[in-house]
């Protein structure tokens, strides 16, 4: 075997390009890429490996002779083209929300349920960026102490909205400094009735606002940490709850989350010596000299940072740590390569 033919769907996007560059590192064994994308952006041309490639428009036949096909789109284009990837034979990495919930579609995180695209049907879903980089973290305590509860407040860049977003970010903040006045066309929600500014103005809104008072992403977190670590997105085995709030960044989600273990003996020496032996995750955290994970030291990584590990001073068997990742790699591109890695290794992708 050469190696597998490839599609990136939505390749010009903010995570298509960086799933471009997560293909080019991969220990992946790739014979050849297909880029493609909206009509709008058919055409344009982009590297890989040095070679030049033309964007194309996507459509059901260009997933003829594709052997993996990773989507970053938007979930309308995932529910209208992934059906048509999957039958002319391709594995799909799905990035999108499209099919995270669907109980016979894994929802998968390599270093934590990995075994959990043995059976798939042509489809994994990407979970949620903020969802991710809090699992990698929790894994690893939940295997050795056990957990009970999380209660997790996010801290999300603006490129989670995309690339609009982050333009509207720069032209508000330049609009700030000088004293103009700001028209906010996007966020909190592009879809939503109402929109705030974001420079300098964190917006404890992300998503629409659903069932009590919670908005679709803290719903979303919810979920997919329970289907994730407990394989059922209602298991009451792990209560969860979020909060999830936008903040003036571009790049790099931080999170403070408050966990709950079984084990009443454990410490944060503990926490720390199991979580500095866990894949994907870096402890920097000594207080004494300032060290802690910033989101702008996490930028075009791939690992999860924790640190600030401490016990809380009124629960016995509780403790808080701050959280850091680069949303666009480990929260979207490395993880769906990650994804495709692990079903290589595992036999589940063929030519």
């Amino acid at each position: 075997m050469s190696g597998y033919r490839v599609a990136v769907v939505g390749a010009t996007g903010a995570v298509g390009t960086r799933m471009i560059q997560m293909l080019e590192e991969t220990s992946l064994p790739i014979e050849s890429v297909r880029l493609l994308a909206s009509s709008r952006s058919a055409g344009k041309q982009l590297k890989f490996n040095g070679q030049t490639i033309t964007v194309e428009e996507t459509t059901p036949e260009s997933f003829e002779e594709v052997d993996l096909a990773l989507f970053s789109a938007g979930g309308g284009v995932s529910k209208k083209f992934v059906p048509e990837a999957v039958k002319r034979g391709a594995v799909v990495v799905d990035n999108t929300s499209a099919f995270r919930m669907d109980p016979k579609i894994p929802l998968v995180v390599p270093e934590v349920n990995p075994e959990a695209m043995e059976n798939h049907q042509g489809i994994i879903a990407n979970p949620n960026c903020s969802t991710i980089q809090m699992v990698v973290a929790l894994e690893p305590i939940k295997k050795a102490f056990g957990l009970k509860q999380v209660v997790v407040t996010t801290f999300q860049a603006v490129s989670g909205a995309g690339q609009r977003a982050l333009n509207e970010l720069e032209e508000e903040s330049q609009e700030v400094l000088n004293n103009e006045t700001v028209d906010p066309q996007i966020l909190p929600a592009a879809g939503d009735k109402k929109h705030y500014q974001i420079a300098f103005n964190p917006l404890p809104q992300i998503d629409v606002f659903e069932d009590e008072g919670y908005t679709h992403e803290e719903w979303k977190m919810i979920h997919e940490t329970k289907k994730i670590m407990l394989g059922e997105m209602n298991d009451p085995a792990i209560k969860v709850t979020a909060t999830c709030v936008r903040v003036p960044v571009p790049v790099a989600h931080s999170e403070e989350v408050y966990f709950e273990v079984e084990d009443q003996n454990a410490t944060a020496d503990d926490i720390r010596r199991v979580l500095s032996e866990a894949d994907g995750v870096v402890v920097q955290d000594d207080p004494e000299h300032q060290i802690y994970p910033q989101a702008v030291n996490a930028v075009g990584k791939k690992d999860v940072f924790v640190g600030r590990i401490r016990p809380d001073q009124e629960n016995q068997g509780s403790f808080h740590m701050w959280n850091v990742s680069d949303n666009l790699l480990k929260g979207a591109a490395w993880n769906s390569v990650e994804i495709a890695e692990k079903l290589h290794e595992q036999g589940l992708l063929h030519v």
